[in-house]
């Protein structure tokens, strides 16, 4: 199937083949994202009017949409500039007024004669006593009355584009809308009750009620589905292809991860040891791996990930872990450096500090196989790189890592096994849009050792009494960090409320004492910054957001938001998650400023009363939208234009499913349904996925 399909040909047609759609139009149109008549098909109304007749504008209550009869009286044309043009109607029960400003005479006289009787239909206001329609929506002669629908849909629109273009033009393109084979399972359109694609559409642009809006009505349940489903479908050919590139298999010997579990002073929680069950099978077997392991805040990622890395090195490979900063790539080696010595391996670090005759020395020593695990930034990808058996990938945080350089690295060893970590909690349905190419393991639970956090909320007018607990826990030998408001409009801004506080704070508690970092500082001045804090050098930490993501000091145990009602959800519980991780009693105070709005008040409740980040995650999806709680510009989710994350967050994990049945059951989508889910995917564009199938 080298192109679309014939059937498809009307729908990715110009516009400007609809009837009352010319080029100027069409332009504007285009400006909105709807280039061809598919776009306005997936262009849904979001609400509707209720225009059924009425005997008299008697029967609604001002200020609403009525649609009567009327008899036209007499034309009162302005007595000056600027004033508005009036017309006298009357309708069964009472008369009014059809009010209109800039409007030409002669005009008038044509749309409304006196003396003869028309169909309008706008909204009736009451302007000193006296009911009038400013701008009527619709008038026309009794013969056209049937061009009125009683309920008509209402659609997001952008400049220029009037409702009644909306209306003729999606009513011109549900007509060449072909009847397409059914690429939905049977049992699940029969359990559903939904239409087949045509219909749901045609019900979707003709809603009848408000009802018939919702997310949850059966034709736009199907529609959004049908979304769903070619995005689950291509990121399952993803997956297909790469299960397909032949893995290496690596059954390690078990030694060197026993010597590293005798040194523990704790065993691994349930968790942890299905995650390593699963991702030991991915790596013994003969296919790929590409999975994500998900865990919360200090669920134990680490160690999980040493285990896969002992694993591929037992079986005389290396592996390679990944961070996004120097920072992380240093944490993650000081991390791994003690259990790397319990099972004896050789663990370095390469990072673009590698100056010399060290990083030819460490070149060398990955070449020929002497390093088994190495931590890196990016720098790991440098062309001179080269591996003696790569095995096995551990990439950390993975918001900065798209399917682009999963792929990238896939080319670095023969077949590179992928691990993915990350410590944002994502709700399953965002979990299901980015990663839907992928197998997934969580750790949903905190191993033991780790001390909850009390969270407290506190207003900033008792800022005095704050600095002073503050100075007293330092006195006692504690640390802290104080995170500083966002401020939305530049990171400069940001950068100067971090100096003041930090200026004010050493002042409060002395010299030496407060340390400062915020974005705009020069890369090594932040990390001396975070080393003497982690030295414990300084007790109070000043910073921006820079350090929500990984940082590791075990002995700071105070977590100060300032302004806390400014931060989303997901970046308070990344930011409380810094601390709570010695044997030290923890504390976050959220500090608000007084009034906190109804948003604001509900996301600080939530992070006093949870430490479960899926709980957050879940929370912050259905206050915020898909949207925003990941940044949709760098998080690779999708745009769908009709199917609603938040609301349709079950048509997800179903969809899901559904295509990798279809494509285990049908890989090549040869079958009947495999045709008409391939008609789906060019209807979709959904043309890379397209391109997948031939690959295989």
């Amino acid at each position: 199937m080298s192109g679309r399909p014939e059937i498809l040909f009307p729908l990715f047609a110009s516009l400007t083949k609809l009837d009352g759609v010319g080029p100027k139009t069409a332009q504007i149109l285009d400006d909105a994202g709807v280039s061809k008549p598919r776009d306005l098909l997936m262009t849904l109304p979001h609400s509707g009017i209720d225009r059924q007749r009425k005997d008299s504008i008697r029967e609604v209550v001002a200020p609403a949409v009525a649609t009567v009869e009327v008899s036209v009286g007499a034309h009162y044309p302005p007595r000056s500039r600027g004033r508005p043009y009036r017309v006298h109607v009357t309708d069964a029960q009472t008369e009014f007024q059809l009010v209109f400003f800039h409007a030409r005479g002669d005009y008038l006289q044509r749309l409304l004669p006196t003396g003869q009787r028309r169909i309008v239909s706008g909204k009736v206001e009451i302007f000193d006593g006296v009911a009038q329609i400013v701008h009527p929506d619709h008038v026309l002669p009794l013969s056209e009355a049937a061009d009125i629908p009683a309920f008509e849909p209402v659609y997001p629109l952008h400049a220029g584009i009037t409702q009644k273009l909306m209306w003729k033009a999606t009513r011109a393109t549900l007509q060449l809308a072909p009847d397409l084979p059914e690429w939905c399972d049977a049992a699940l359109v029969a359990r559903e009750g939904w239409p087949a694609w045509k219909p749901a559409l045609v019900a979707a642009h003709a809603p009848v009620a408000m009802a018939d809006l919702s997310p949850e009505h059966p034709a736009r349940q199907r529609l959004a589905y049908d979304e769903l489903l070619a995005h689950q479908l291509t990121l399952a050919l993803a997956r297909a292809v790469s299960r397909r590139a032949k893995g290496i298999s690596s059954e390690g010997t078990g030694q060197l991860r026993d010597n590293v579990l005798a040194s523990l002073p704790y065993a691994p929680t349930a968790a942890q040891t299905r995650a390593v069950s699963e991702i030991f099978a991915d790596l013994a077997s003969g296919y790929r791996m590409n999975r994500l392991l998900q865990g919360d805040v200090g669920s134990g990622k680490t160690l999980v990930a040493l285990m896969a890395l002992l694993c591929v090195v037992e079986a005389g490979g290396q592996g390679v872990m990944m961070a996004p900063t120097e920072i992380l790539a240093r944490q993650h080696l000081d991390g791994l450096k003690p259990l790397a010595a319990a099972a004896g391996v050789r663990l370095e670090i390469l990072t673009g500090r590698d100056k010399g005759a060290g990083r030819a020395q460490k070149l060398a020593d990955l070449a020929s196989g002497d390093i088994h695990i190495l931590v890196g930034t990016h720098a790991v990808f440098q062309k001179d790189v080269a591996f003696h058996d790569l095995r096995l990938a551990v990439i950390d945080e993975q918001h900065r890592f798209g399917v682009a350089q999963r792929m990238e690295l896939g080319a670095k060893g023969a077949a590179v096994d992928v691990l993915v970590m990350t410590a944002t909690p994502i709700p399953r349905s965002l979990a299901l849009a980015q990663y839907g190419d992928m197998d997934v393991s969580v750790l949903d639970e905190k191993p033991p050792g780790r001390t909850p956090v009390q969270t407290a909320l506190v207003s900033t007018t008792r800022m005095d009494e704050v600095v002073e607990k503050l100075h007293n826990a330092v006195a006692e030998g504690r640390q802290a960090y104080w995170v500083c408001p966002l401020v939305e409009e530049s990171e400069v801004i940001d950068m100067t409320a971090a100096e003041e506080r930090f200026k004010q704070l050493r002042a409060a508690l002395g010299e030496g004492v407060v340390g400062l970092v915020h974005g705009q500082m020069p890369p090594a001045e932040k990390d001396a910054a975070m080393a003497r804090f982690v030295a414990g050098d300084t007790k109070v930490l000043v910073a921006t957001t820079v350090i929500e993501v990984g940082v590791n000091v075990p002995n700071a145990s105070i977590m100060m938001i300032e302004r806390a009602e400014r931060f989303g959800l997901a970046q308070l519980h990344q930011l409380r998650g810094r601390v709570g991780r010695g044997s030290a009693a923890s504390t976050c105070l959220l500090l608000y400023q007084a009034p906190l709005g109804e948003a604001g008040r509900r996301r600080l409740d939530i992070m006093r009363e949870t430490e479960d980040g899926f709980r957050i995650s879940e929370e912050d999806l259905a206050m915020r939208g898909a949207g925003d709680v990941i940044g949709v510009a760098q998080s690779g989710i999708p745009r769908f234009r009709i199917a609603d994350l938040e609301r349709q967050s079950g048509l997800m994990a179903l969809a899901q499913s559904d295509a990798r049945k279809l494509l285990h059951d049908d890989p090549g989508l040869q079958t009947e349904r495999g045709q008409a889910a391939r008609t789906l995917l060019w209807l979709m564009e959904q043309d890379k996925a397209i391109r997948l199938i031939s690959v295989g």
